[in-house]
């Protein structure tokens, strides 16, 4: 196994990696920088795109374009011309914001929300929402204080996300037909590792990968929660996974550089890193089809 930091943009606050077989490219966001940044790992070219606010979310349209998650809203964006057109609002008062999201096995964009500028003690505003196909825009559950980590089983029929301040993942069962989530349930809590879950994918085999944020590592689950591994990251700011690459055998790893926690300031914070030779494969991210 090698961790290299990879050459490309570093970030203040990198979040979403995710790969792109179509392209060759990994994207990953700058939440507080505001941008998207992309790098073809074929001719190592980066190309940067900057957004309006805080953006917290990316995932790839299968009519071209992408998918944003920023401060208030959702949006699709011409990855051209950064050209942008509203979704749908977060329909919340401030200060709840969105945060992560991914795409579901039949095409739908589920993506948290939480408080935002309470670090420190979040309120449970927060919530669960998804974006179906038609564009309808609906809410799955209620209580988050801080949002983190949607992903789903290989079968899609187990979600898992992450109530970040609470240090707990939690898994649902997962209905693809109606979008909807039931039996919510603890899945792991992450307080022995030093950190709170943060961005996660899941593995061809079924194992849930999850970054510890404050905690400078990578953790594995097994589907039924017990702990596979764990990896040590040269930085304590982890903040998302994603394999990708051609095989999708590589770990793609976004870190923080401007924590909200006070902590001391380290070398290649902010950077991009990747793991190879990890011994597993991921899966094939889904496209939004709305």
């Amino acid at each position: 196994m090698k961790i290299s930091r990879v050459a490309a943009p570093a970030c203040r606050g990198g979040e979403s990696p995710l790969w792109d077989p179509e392209t060759g490219k990994i994207y990953y966001v700058d939440n507080i920088g505001q941008k998207i940044h992309s790098l073809d790992l074929s001719t190592g070219a980066t190309s940067s795109l900057e957004v309006p606010s805080l953006i917290t979310a990316f995932v790839l349209r299968k009519k071209g374009g992408a998918i944003v998650a920023l401060r208030t809203g959702i949006y699709s964006i011409d990855l051209d011309s950064g050209a942008l057109t509203p979704v749908s609002m977060l329909p919340m008062p401030q200060p709840v914001i969105f945060n992560d999201g991914k795409v579901d096995c039949r095409g739908r964009f589920v993506v948290g929300a939480g408080a935002a500028g309470h670090f420190d003690d979040p309120p449970p505003d927060g919530g669960i929402f998804v974006l179906d196909t038609d564009r309808t825009f609906r809410q799955l559950d209620a209580g988050i204080h801080f949002s983190n980590g949607p992903c789903w089983s290989p079968d899609g029929k187990t979600f898992y996300f992450s109530d970040s301040w609470l240090r707990t993942v939690y898994a649902y069962d997962y209905d693809a037909d109606t979008g909807g989530i039931s039996g919510k349930r603890p899945f792991v809590h992450t307080g022995a590792l030093g950190g709170l879950p943060d961005g996660a994918t899941v593995d061809a085999d079924g194992l849930y990968w999850v970054a510890i944020y404050q905690g400078g590592k990578i953790a594995a689950y097994r589907p039924d929660g017990k702990l596979e591994r764990t990896i040590d990251i040269p930085v304590r700011l982890v903040s998302s996974v994603m394999f990708g690459g051609p095989k999708l055998d590589r770990l793609f790893v976004t870190t923080i550089a401007d924590g909200h926690d006070g902590g001391r300031e380290e070398r290649d914070a902010g950077s991009l890193f990747v793991i190879d030779d990890i011994g597993v494969t991921g899966l094939p991210e889904v496209k939004y089809l709305g």
